[in-house]
């Protein structure tokens, strides 16, 4: 089996966390972003390299010194701003093939990125190293990707899962059915631990997943009983009873995950939605 290091986060450093993994983190640390973006470049010959980040030249420069003439793929898992600007130096420095998938503007997408190829649910990226394997994981944005490093059983997270904290779904293009949905479906895959885009490695991955399942599910059933209780409101209004476990100072942010669990409710018959308002109509 596979050793993987707990290295500590270093901002514009290379940090190796596995055999064939290296991990550089940007130093755009935040409440949404942690202590930084990682990027995390794969191989030694021939090099993949995902989510390459912010615009950031302290990264782009960091990057590009590890890579040199090697790197072959510049992978985004989403298109969200602090996972792809850096995609398009990168290619331009290097010649590498970008590759992600687009989706349409919520005003919260990167679009300047442009593609060369994107990816099909279980397509495989491979060299004489190493076995990249992309996997559909819509919900936290609907284009977004995990990809298995089938050689070490190490699964590259994106923003997916993070470490520390719980994933922000953001409608419209981010949706709660299908994030459960992909939860569910990294269990059929032979995982030893998980490459956040945010924080350090996560060990025992099938119980960090069934945790955030449960999590999500857990929330649902608050939701469910504030609505039962309020009869109606606005998401304001929802957001503090909801969410009275998370410091108000975080409730904008969370808005965006009750928005979320109230449309896969309004698609489940419980729920309704006019002018702003949401009605609870449920037994």
């Amino acid at each position: 089996m596979t050793e993987f290091r707990q290295a500590d986060i270093v901002h514009y450093q290379p940090v190796e966390i596995s055999p064939l993994v290296r991990r550089v983190t940007a130093g755009n640390s935040g409440v949404m972003t942690g202590p930084g973006t990682n990027t995390y470049i794969v191989g030694r010959e021939q090099l993949a390299l995902i989510d390459p980040g912010p615009l950031d030249e302290l990264q782009i420069e960091a990057l590009l010194q590890v890579c040199g003439e090697r790197l072959r793929w510049i992978i985004v898992t989403h298109t969200h701003p602090d996972h792809s600007p850096a995609a398009q130096q990168l290619n331009a420095a290097t010649g590498a093939q970008l590759l992600g998938n687009v989706i349409a503007d919520d005003g919260r997408q990167d679009t300047n990125f442009k593609p060369q190829h994107s990816f099909a649910h279980d397509e495989v990226f491979a060299t004489d190293e190493f076995r990249l394997r992309a996997i559909a994981t819509p919900g936290h944005v609907g284009n977004h990707f995990c990809f298995l490093l089938e050689d070490e059983q190490l699964l590259f997270t994106g923003d997916h899962i993070m470490q520390g904290s719980t994933v922000v779904i953001t409608p419209p293009n981010g949706d709660m059915s299908d994030y459960l949905h992909s939860l569910r479906l990294l269990l059929n895959y032979p995982i030893n631990a998980l490459a956040p885009a945010h924080g350090q490695l996560i060990f025992e991955p099938q119980a960090e997943i069934d945790r955030l399942i449960k999590h999500r599910l857990m929330r649902e059933v608050k939701v469910i009983a504030v609505m039962q209780q309020m009869r109606h409101g606005t998401l304001e209004e929802i957001t503090p009873p909801v969410y009275d476990d998370v410091h108000p100072q975080l409730h904008p942010i969370a808005l965006f995950s009750l928005w979320a669990h109230l449309l896969k409710l309004q698609r489940d018959g419980k729920v309704e939605e006019h002018n702003g308002g949401w009605h609870w109509i449920g037994e």
